[in-house]
């Protein structure tokens, strides 16, 4: 015998009891049968001591319960899954055994009209004419029968007859019914009922059909007069007293506490004024209220409001006459935010109970709040122009928002997915005592009894507590990236009928808002939210919003025609418009870019998925030259020799016109300053020059079937040495070789020149990159001189024949791509030119002088305002250069920090060595940087270089001046001109020698 008992012990044990020798002892003093399937069945339970608890007091109290179990199997899941669950339950079967039977049956829901024909009928109301005969136990007959279909749904909802959706939805509808019958009640008690009609309003979980197992239901109450069998209204003072008196004794009904528990607390503090305002109030009155007084949380309530009880169609004219003040509520200025900090308001509270936060599934951070908020308010923002939203139920409007494109589909899949299991959790706590809570278990077998219910297996404590805090995470975050979505402010700002493109709304707002050409504008955005796809829906979203923005920038009608242009390339890719919807700010400064720069819209129509660079500051960085350099020679090394060097160098142009992009944004969006572009510039262009040097020579060693003879460098010139290139600008170049040992230097040359012209053919192939100009015109002699040099070819030329002109542009020389051995000689060879002992004498500064004054008067195009032109123009960019070379010339062999390529960096030199005073200096900087600026400004703009300010096309001078920052076109020409006059008034007593 002691060894049967151990072996039970053991058995009970691995079935999952926690006290197995007080369950082994409570079996054997029991009715209960030892059979094997019954203990697995117990052993199946969420909490098998509790089931085993439950199932002895049932037997003892029904003697038939053993036969009917073993008769039918589908009873016996139900019975002991309830049992395992919930020891509230257990304890009214223990009261009321006889209603073990409602756990029988087939699994589909009952008809709300049965449900509340069961409760009348149950509180002696005739459901046709529910007036009660006044049962002096209706109040507990209520309960009783309430408690009874609780149960049924518990067996289905525990075996998983029904989902979470339909078991809320079951709870409200038993909800309702209990209402109703409750009212019946109140009615016996109220005889001067007969006075008034009176509607129950459901709100939030019961209003929306998301009921609990156990949650205050609450509801708002509007009565008006009844008629009488004359046909005559009663006095709504009158009316108004006996609504009031039916309305409270229907919430005790169903709120008091009697021998058999209660209800739930009936709430009606979501009523206008909340506790401080009337009970009951006229339809009249409450639609003065909101229309007047109320707040954007109660107008956010009213999104769940639903008639439930009493005269029904006072309630639909009730829903009928404040429904719409929904959807108008969301127009108003600040309700976004308005919302938004009452979500904060709410989560600071919680933080101030700190033991409950954590547990916390309702209120909690990712926790069912979030879910429903976030919904609600994207709800009420999209919901004006699209009545598909206007769902009480979480879940059906969460479907609506996925279906509409306002939510993205994995998304709303993770918040659906995450929801169901909060609420099914939810429903398990509460079920366990029938008590009002949202608070996790804290203790270990609370936390197992959770897991085990929900089929987790293992550790269930811990397995549980782990998806648990996976799905609130996802929740937080989904959360956070809907509810703080700035666009949401954007769509709500937007008039009503503008909310949703209709024809006639856009075709008016197209007007207003300036676009030149408003038929052309439809036709673009019928294109793009023509049809009901997914796609369509989320441009209707978009669009309303993006109009605004484009018609902030200069040129609307450009971005509207980029923005197709672009998403017909990308309106099939999945991440595109859902980063446009879900990331406001990419949104923005998509509108503004293609409604401000051609030079952008075309960019990012060679390659549309730019976009996703543009909400990200960090991204927008121009990247290091070594990063930059790194990845060109990686993707030219890929190629290998049986690949052409085309391939190579097509990569790299598209590398160079994605860093194009990235810088060009980071200009207009003011991220980066005008130093930043132009060594930005430069940097591209050297690792373009680098990489298609690397490929030509890869060329044309293939194709020699040996190493080329002779070792290559190249020399930037001009602006490109000086790292002061614009969007528009050529890459001044010179080619220098060396032959290799024992090489001779006619091989050398020939082999040399080849991959010259190899390098010039690859870069200005025709491809759908931006073309990138290679001109080695600074080279000595110019366009008649040999295309490469060697490097004793150069030495000897500029020491026998070097013109002071080109002593001047070597001080822009910068050898920096190719053989680093040959960069570092060529420098020596150059150093003496540029930099000569002893500085350049007075008869070298004439014949600069005169050269200078030569260039002014002949290099200006013919018919142009001098005064305008940026580059040769007085206080122009030649000024500023000028005065920097002929002081690096004079003084550069004396001054080491003057021995510089850049521009800006010499001048802030001579300033260091008082070659120069500092106020000087800085007006020539602020005019190098403005007309630097302004040159950049002007090819964004209109993707065609000019060194001319423009006055001649009105958008475009408006353009360029609301680019750089200016009120208006006037206000950057007046800037120009006083910075070109005082830089002129510097170069001619510095320069010229005339102060």
């Amino acid at each position: 015998m002691s060894e049967r008992r151990t072996s039970l012990t053991a058995r009970l044990a691995r079935l999952g009891f926690s006290d197995a020798s007080a369950a082994e002892r409570a079996l054997s003093s029991s009715p209960v049968p030892l059979d094997d399937p019954l203990l697995d069945a117990l052993g199946g339970t969420a909490e098998p001591d509790l089931a085993l608890d439950g199932l002895i007091r049932l037997f003892e109290a029904d003697p038939d319960l053993p036969g009917r179990m073993a008769a039918d199997p589908l009873f016996t899941r139900r019975l002991l899954a309830v049992l395992g669950v919930s020891a509230a339950l257990g304890e009214h079967l223990a009261r009321h055994p006889e209603q073990w039977n409602v756990l029988t049956g087939p699994p589909d829901p009952p008809p709300p009209g049965r449900l509340r024909a069961e409760l009348l009928t149950a509180v002696g109301a005739d459901p046709g004419d529910p007036v009660p005969v006044g049962l002096p136990d209706a109040l507990d007959a209520l309960r009783v029968a309430y408690r009874g279909r609780l149960l049924h749904l518990a067996g289905r909802d525990l075996t998983g007859e029904a989902d979470v959706g339909e078991v809320a939805e079951e709870l409200a509808v038993l909800a309702d019914a209990a209402l109703e019958a409750g009212l019946a009640i109140a009615r016996a008690q109220v005889p001067e009922h007969t006075l008034c009609r009176l509607a129950v309003i459901g709100m939030g979980k019961s209003g929306g059909r998301e009921l609990n197992y156990v949650s205050d239901v609450d509801v708002i109450f509007v009565a008006e007069p009844a008629e009488s069998a004359e046909g005559r209204t009663g006095g709504e003072e009158e009316a108004l007293r006996a609504a009031t008196r039916l309305a409270a004794a229907m919430m005790r009904a169903c709120s008091d506490i009697t021998p058999e528990g209660s209800l739930w607390e009936v709430d009606a503090n979501l009523r206008p004024e909340g506790k401080s305002g009337p009970l009951v109030r006229t339809l009249a009155s409450h639609r003065a209220y909101y229309e007047r007084w109320a707040k954007t949380w109660e107008f956010q309530a009213l999104l769940k409001a639903r008639p439930v009880a009493g005269d029904l169609e006072l309630g639909q004219d009730y829903l009928d006459a404040l429904s719409p003040l929904v959807w108008k509520a969301a127009a108003g200025e600040s309700f976004v935010s308005d919302v938004q900090a009452m979500r904060r308001r709410v989560e600071d509270h919680l933080k101030e109970r700190h033991g409950e936060v954590e547990r916390q599934l309702k209120l909690g951070p990712g926790g069912l709040r979030d879910v429903e908020f976030a919904v609600q308010l994207l709800q009420m923002v999209h919901g004006r122009a699209d009545e598909l939203l206007h769902s009480p139920n979480t879940l059906g409007a969460l479907t609506a928002l996925s279906e509409g494109g306002y939510v993205g589909r994995d998304d709303a899949a993770a918040l659906a997915e995450a929801y169901r299991f909060l609420r099914r959790t939810e429903h398990l706590i509460q079920l366990h005592r029938l008590r009002r809570t949202h608070l996790v278990p804290a203790d270990e077998a609370g936390l197992r009894r959770l897991g085990r219910a929900l089929g987790l297996t293992g550790d269930p404590a811990r397995q549980f507590t782990d998806l648990w805090r996976r799905h609130a995470r996802g929740v937080r975050r989904i959360h956070e990236k809907l509810f703080y979505r700035p666009l949401l402010v954007a769509v709500a700002n937007l008039p009503g009928e503008e909310a949703r493109l209709t024809p006639e709304a856009a075709r008016a707002r197209l007007l207003a808002l300036g676009y030149n050409d408003p038929a052309g504008a439809l036709r673009h955005i019928e294109a793009l939210t023509r049809g009901v796809s997914r796609r369509a829906a989320i441009q209707r979203t978009l669009l309303p919003v993006m109009l605004g923005w484009f018609a902030d920038a200069p040129d609307p009608d450009a971005g509207l025609l980029g923005f197709r242009r672009v998403s017909d390339a990308l309106g099939a890719t999945p991440w595109y418009l859902r980063l446009l919807r879900d990331d406001v700010t990419v949104a923005e400064r998509m509108a503004r870019l293609l409604a401000s720069s051609a030079y952008v819209t075309d960019l990012l129509l060679r390659a549309p998925d730019g976009v996703k660079i543009l909400g990200d500051d960090a991204e927008l960085a121009p990247r290091s030259l070594t990063d930059l350099r790194a990845e060109a020679l990686a993707v030219v090394g890929r190629h290998g020799d049986r690949e052409k060097a085309e391939h190579a160098v097509a990569a790299v142009r598209a590398i160079r016109r994605r860093e194009l992009f990235r810088v060009s944004v980071a200009d207009l969006l003011g991220l980066a300053d005008v130093r930043t572009v132009s060594e930005a510039l430069s940097d591209i262009t050297s690792v373009t020059l680098e990489a298609a040097l690397t490929a030509a020579v890869n060329k044309v060693e293939t194709e020699r079937g040996e190493p080329i003879p002779a070792r290559l460098a190249i020399v930037a010139m001009g602006r490109f040495g000086g790292r002061e290139l614009g969007y528009g600008s050529d890459a001044d170049v010179m080619f220098v070789y060396e032959p290799v040992d024992g090489a001779e230097d006619r091989q050398a040359h020939r082999a040399a020149h080849t991959v010259a012209e190899e390098l010039r053919r690859l870069l200005a192939l025709p491809a759908p990159e931006p073309p990138l100009g290679i001109d080695p015109n600074l080279r000595p002699e110019g366009k008649s001189g040999p295309l490469v040099r060697s490097l004793s070819s150069y030495a000897a030329y500029y020491r026998r024949w070097s013109s002071p002109w080109e002593s001047q542009a070597l001080l822009r020389a910068d050898p920096v791509i190719g053989d680093r051995e040959l960069c570092a000689r060529f420098a020596e060879v150059i150093n003496p030119i540029r930099w000569p002992e002893g500085g350049v004498g007075e008869q070298e500064v004439q014949h600069i002088r005169r050269l200078k004054a030569r260039m002014e008067a002949e290099r200006l195009p013919r018919g142009v305002d001098r005064r305008l032109h940026l580059k040769l123009g007085p206080g122009g960019l030649s000024d500023v250069e000028w005065v920097a070379q002929l002081l690096q010339l004079r003084h550069a062999f004396e001054v080491p920090e003057l021995r510089t390529t850049r521009t800006l960096s010499a001048l802030e030199a001579a300033v260091e060595y008082s070659l120069l005073t500092a106020r000087d200096a800085r007006t020539l900087i602020d005019a190098w940087c403005l007309a630097t600026r302004i040159r950049g400004a002007v090819m964004l703009v209109r993707g065609r270089a000019s060194d001319l300010l423009p006055t001649d096309h009105h958008r475009e001078r408006t353009a360029v001046s609301r680019l750089l920052g200016y009120p208006g076109s006037g206000d950057l020409l007046e800037d120009w001109r006083r910075h070109a006059r005082h830089a002129r008034e510097v170069t001619e007593r510095v320069f010229y020698g005339t102060g």
